[in-house]
């Protein structure tokens, strides 16, 4: 069972919120990020490197003691101000005319270390480390990773009672048009018993954010060696996180580029991959988009293709085998074109599908790639079967949408 506590946010007052909010820091390069930056966003703090000219390197010591002063001067300056007493949140997120809403609240780092916040991808150190790096200098938890919960309808029905009221902030961000909303329960009884229901909460899943909960689980460790009085109910325990009941969550698909067809011509490649799949070509003018599992859509040569495999190709009772990315992987991607690891070749790049089919007839049109493939969304009931089971996902399988914008709330400790 999960452990769950409130905290008191730093966060913006009322009508500072639009310019402090932010998208995350993994989501737009340092350039994007230079351009964005009004003079109280966030990116001040979570990508320092723009605030030198040039831009630094964001690994520089002088690029994290920046990030430290920033922090502190945002807090001087009255831009993030503390609520004065512990609380759970409401955070809501609006996108094609759908609504989710998530419970921020502080989760624990035990949980993770033993296996109750429950991944599905594997981190890079690398980026692990630059993560740990910044919460141990900043105490705090700037960004908020995202969490799936099975869900539960005494949660849902507090959520319900606050989100009849006017919100505490309510936005549109003006880069991608999605709505955001946030209200403070403050109530004791609430808070107690919101506290109470999570401890009979099985498990959180790990939906976005699996490097920074990895970091803050590695500094939870780390102050607890440095302090011989440990409890257990420090602060440095616990972390930031938004909540999302899973019924209310939808994956969105990540698809695939590639650079070159491994010395094969457009015919020999179509010819490869008709021993696999049933390769059916479609109107070349309009994008094609896969309609079920198992089924794909590929672009080559300006032509639109479906492509079906065929059975006996995968197992539907091998929670990876079954994946679409796997069928693809071993089929196409190993088997044809010899990209053996997609984290680390230099001939396939990943597109959320966010960016829609057109910005895949793009990339290829343009010539900077050969062909593109696009996948059916992986469900999250497949997201909960491979983590329950203790499997990992393959690179880029997952992308949820809308993003956490990063400054609504931020836990210190």
């Amino acid at each position: 069972m999960v452990k769950v506590k409130p905290f008191a946010a730093l966060r913006p007052p009322k009508e500072l919120v639009t310019e402090v909010q932010a998208r995350p820091y993994d989501v737009l390069n340092s350039e994007e990020a230079k351009k964005e930056a009004g003079e109280k966003s966030l990116l001040h703090i979570t990508k320092p490197e723009i605030d030198f000219n040039p831009i630094a390197d964001e690994h520089a010591p002088e690029v994290y003691q920046k990030a430290v002063e920033n922090f502190k001067k945002w807090q001087e300056k009255g831009w993030l101000k503390r609520d004065p007493k512990e609380c759970y949140y409401i955070y809501a997120q609006v996108m094609d005319g759908r609504t989710q809403y998530g419970i921020v609240l502080c989760a624990n780092t035990d949980d993770y270390v033993n296996g109750v916040i429950k991944k599905h991808e594997l981190t890079r150190k690398d980026k692990e480390d630059d993560r740990m790096i910044h919460v141990r200098i900043q105490s705090a938890n700037i960004e908020p990773v995202f969490f799936a919960y099975p869900d539960n309808a005494e949660l849902d029905a507090i959520m319900f009672r606050y989100i009849s009221h006017a919100p505490e902030y309510d936005f549109v961000a003006k880069d991608d048009g999605f709505g955001h909303k946030f209200w403070v329960i403050d109530d004791d009884k609430d808070i107690a018993r919101i506290t109470e229901i999570f401890s009979t909460i099985p498990a959180f899943y790990v939906a976005d954010g699996h490097h920074r909960t990895a970091a803050a689980a590695r500094v939870g460790a780390e102050r607890r060696e440095q302090n011989p009085n440990h409890t257990g109910k420090e602060e440095y325990n616990f972390f930031m996180a938004v909540c999302f009941p899973d019924n209310q969550l939808k994956i969105i698909d990540y698809n695939r580029v590639i650079k070159d067809l491994n010395g094969l011509s457009n015919a020999q490649f179509l010819a490869a991959l008709e021993k696999d799949f049933k390769v059916e070509k479609c109107n070349c003018k309009e994008p094609y988009r896969p309609v079920a599992l198992h089924n794909f859509s590929m672009y080559l040569d300006g032509c639109w293709y479906s492509l079906t495999a065929k059975q006996g190709t995968y197992n539907d009772n091998d929670p990876i085998g079954v994946l679409d990315v796997t069928i693809l992987s071993n089929l196409v991607f190993d088997k044809i074109l010899d990209i053996k690891d997609l984290r680390t070749s230099k001939r396939i790049d990943f597109v959320g599908g966010i960016r829609g089919l057109n910005e895949l007839k793009r990339r290829v049109d343009s010539g900077e790639m050969v062909a593109a493939f696009a996948l059916y969304p992986v469900s999250m009931k497949q997201l909960i079967n491979i983590a329950d089971t203790g499997n990992i996902m393959p690179p880029k399988t997952t992308w949820f949408e809308p993003k956490l914008r990063s400054g609504i709330t931020i836990h210190t400790f």
